[in-house]
């Protein structure tokens, strides 16, 4: 029998594996590619996105973990507020592929709306089942907030460079 604390590490470390994972799409001409996009003077440096994304990641990993283990595992009444979960993380981890691997901002835009709303229908089902597991979400919504806004001044900033090139005007 594994020790008690195993099923918490596992819960919490799920989402970064799936997060590094998803990290493969970010090759370095995508990175020079996402350079070279006009973007507003807030977007973030490079080098705060994975401590940001590691914390965020980590607080839902866990979080994940405190409704399983209320619900007593995988019940059936851990299927609607685990399986929002597991679709929210799904687009989540497809924004990377779509945005970097596909250049596809205005459909990465896309998916990060769908991923907000599924994120804000995870939090309520959460906090119904466990008040901290639902507000351990809240700055994950806030920092969904942003990267929505974000990829929305990029992709109208850059509408027409898909591929690279240079605007459309």
């Amino acid at each position: 029998m594994a020790p008690p604390w195993v099923p918490a590490v596992g819960f919490t470390l799920m989402p970064n594996v799936g997060a590094f994972v998803a990290s493969s799409f970010i090759h370095p001409e995508s990175l020079r590619w996402h350079a070279s996009l006009r973007k507003p003077s807030w977007h973030p440096p490079r080098w705060a996105l994975p401590p940001i994304w590691g914390t965020l990641y980590s607080a839902m990993g866990y979080g994940s973990y405190m409704v399983w283990k209320e619900l007593g595992g995988f019940t059936e009444e851990a299927v609607v507020p685990l399986g929002l979960y597991a679709g929210q993380l799904t687009l989540n981890l497809a924004w990377p592929p779509i945005f970097f691997g596909a250049r596809q901002m205005g459909w990465a835009l896309v998916d990060l709306l769908l991923l907000s709303g599924t994120a804000a229908a995870t939090t309520v089902a959460w906090y119904r089942v466990s008040p901290p597991a639902g507000r351990i979400l809240f700055p994950y919504l806030a920092w969904l907030a942003f990267a929505t806004t974000l990829n929305y001044c990029i992709w109208r900033d850059n509408r027409g460079r898909r591929g690279g090139g240079r605007p459309q005007e």
